[in-house]
């Protein structure tokens, strides 16, 4: 894990690139998926631009809510194997995740995969009416054998 200096001196740097781990829940929608993304970033004083990839677990890289929302801050969306996800050690683990998904961790571990810094611990959308379908974390990217040049 990076020191406390680190994660700070990554937050401050203004090209620095983040990952936003994305977990969502079957129907998540387009519109809680960003509005969460832009929510998190806003009240953490970052900047959508620095965003680099949205970061998930393989079974929902290709739901509509995550593409939807890629598509629109004009990112790729990367999905991880559960069982990566499932071994790096997050905040947050969530019995309902490896229930549903296979990995205690979606967003917090998609946000690390890279090897990178949390800036940003596991957050809930909140919808007006029905359960948060949606939970996103933000980290500085790092270097891993995930993000080389030439990798996909």
């Amino acid at each position: 894990m990076h020191s406390r200096s680190d994660r700070f001196r990554a937050h401050q740097e203004p090209g620095a690139a983040l990952i936003v781990g994305v977990g969502a829940r079957d129907g998540a929608s387009v519109a809680e998926v960003l509005g969460l993304i832009e929510e998190t970033l806003r009240d953490a004083g970052l900047a959508p631009s620095r965003v680099v990839e949205l970061a998930t677990v393989e079974a929902k890289a290709g739901a509509a809510g995550i593409t939807g929302a890629a598509a629109r801050l004009g990112v790729r969306v990367r999905g991880y194997p559960a069982a990566l996800l499932d071994g790096i050690a997050v905040p947050h683990p969530s019995a309902a995740a490896l229930a549903a998904v296979g990995t205690a961790s979606v967003a917090e571990a998609a946000a690390l995969a890279d090897g990178g810094g949390l800036l940003v611990p596991k957050r809930k959308s909140r919808p007006i009416s029905g359960p948060a379908r949606v939970t996103c974390a933000v980290a500085y990217r790092g270097q891993s054998e995930w993000n080389r040049p030439g990798r996909k």
